[in-house]
């Protein structure tokens, strides 16, 4: 990769940690760090990455027997999950003669509340749905309850027009609203609880910090979909503007971290095998959450006519299932007993390299299962692998592995990051 230029002022180091170049250069570094032996945590196994190459195609081949049918990775498939397109139901009594681009306005709307409020359950929550009575773990339960929430009106002010987000309900949402939609009772705790109520809460401050984005009548969520649909041209718009509007918009949400010259960065931590000589020295982005919501609008979009183009400029999700296959695949090779022994944090320098390798590896995946396939990247893009995929791979692999189906290594979440 060619270096990025020196960022020597807090603007410039703040747009170069926000793009996908700068996650997969500062990923490449650790990559180097990792390969050269250098790494007190991880070693590097061509064999097990060929081993998570075909743990990947096994479940694609299985879901998909097209695999050119393959859709994207989206919160989309959790929403829709046994099958059932629960948002087409919804959408029959949106209000009469609603335009296409309000639809996609509520499309957003619940997309970027569920999205936020799909980090890490834990292992011991479900969810009953109460129209089917079917049950569900994991980020598929949190999609369920947070789509039965947003029918029931929890996130609109207006009693009379429940299907849409507005930042007057989401300012004044209470723990026990959480407690009661995700069904959370001492036998069934939801880790994280309270850090999605306060992200809840920070994203309605967030929607009436900005009325350039999310509108001075009526500030909502979904009023972003004005936004990006202005900078399309000819009906189209690249990916990467997606994720570049979603952290404008939303980094001042997440809880206080690092911060250049007093802005706060994200998902955005410390290793010291990164090395630069500017304001960006040792700092690794990833903005896995607002990757995965940029990822959730390309259908709302393309529905209303916008197509998202180079989706490949967006990473791999570097989460605890990705990386897991990685892990439990032999791809990487713990080099202490402690890393799986114990429960790490976000900002550990162990997770942080954990999550850089799952960016590279992720996109190395990639590229052997589309030539396994036969297949391109425009027919295949790592969307499509994902969803195929290693996300599924990785949670098989650590079902058969230990009970519950943890990951290999544990994370302490506050329900922001993963």
């Amino acid at each position: 990769m060619t270096p990025a230029p020196l960022c020597t002022t807090p603007s410039a180091a703040i747009a170069y940690l926000r793009t996908p170049t700068a996650i997969r250069e500062r990923a490449e570094a650790i990559w180097r760090h990792v390969e050269n032996g250098a790494s007190p945590h991880f070693a590097l196994d061509y064999d097990g990455l060929e081993a998570a190459v075909r743990a990947t195609l096994d479940v694609t081949r299985e879901r998909f027997p097209d695999v050119r049918g393959v859709p994207f990775h989206a919160r989309w498939r959790h929403l829709e999950v046994n099958g059932r397109d629960r948002w087409g139901a919804l959408a029959q009594c949106l209000p009469a003669g609603v335009s296409r681009e309000e639809r996609a306005r509520r499309r957003f709307d619940l997309t970027i509340v569920s999205v936020l409020l799909d980090a890490g359950a834990g292992p011991d929550w479900r969810y009953r749905e109460p129209a089917t009575g079917d049950i569900y773990a994991r980020s598929e339960g949190l999609a369920v309850a947070s789509i039965d929430m947003f029918a029931a009106g929890a996130f609109s002010h207006d009693p009379r027009d429940p299907l849409r987000v507005d930042a007057d309900a989401l300012g004044r949402i209470e723990t026990m609203a959480l407690v009661a939609g995700f069904q959370v009772a001492a036998h069934n705790p939801l880790i994280g609880l309270d850090g999605r109520v306060s992200l809840l809460r920070r994203l309605g401050d967030a929607v009436l910090a900005r009325p350039d984005l999310f509108g001075t009548r009526d500030p909502r969520p979904g009023h972003l979909f004005d936004h990006l649909a202005g900078q399309a041209t000819a009906g189209a718009l690249p990916a990467a503007a997606i994720l570049a509007a979603l952290l404008e918009a939303f980094t001042p949400i997440w809880p206080s971290r690092l911060d250049i010259a007093g802005q706060p960065l994200g998902d955005v931590w410390r290793h010291p095998a990164v090395r630069t000589r500017d304001l960006t020295d040792g700092l690794v982005p990833f903005h896995k959450l607002s990757q995965w919501l940029a990822y959730s609008l390309v259908e709302p979009l393309e529905e209303a006519g916008i197509a998202v183009t180079n989706l490949d400029a967006l990473t791999g999700l570097p989460e605890y299932r990705n990386g897991g296959l990685l892990v439990d695949s032999g791809a990487l090779r713990v080099k202490r007993r402690d890393i799986i022994d114990r429960a790490w944090t976000p900002g550990d320098e162990v997770i942080v390299e954990w999550r850089a390798m799952t960016v590279l590896l992720l996109d190395q995946i990639a590229q052997h299962v589309r030539v396994h396939l036969g297949l391109d990247a425009d027919t295949l893009p790592l969307a499509k692998v994902l969803e195929g995929g290693t996300w599924l791979a990785g949670r098989r692999l650590a079902a058969e592995r230990r009970p519950g189906g943890a990951p290999p290594i544990a994370i302490e979440s506050d329900g922001t990051v993963f």
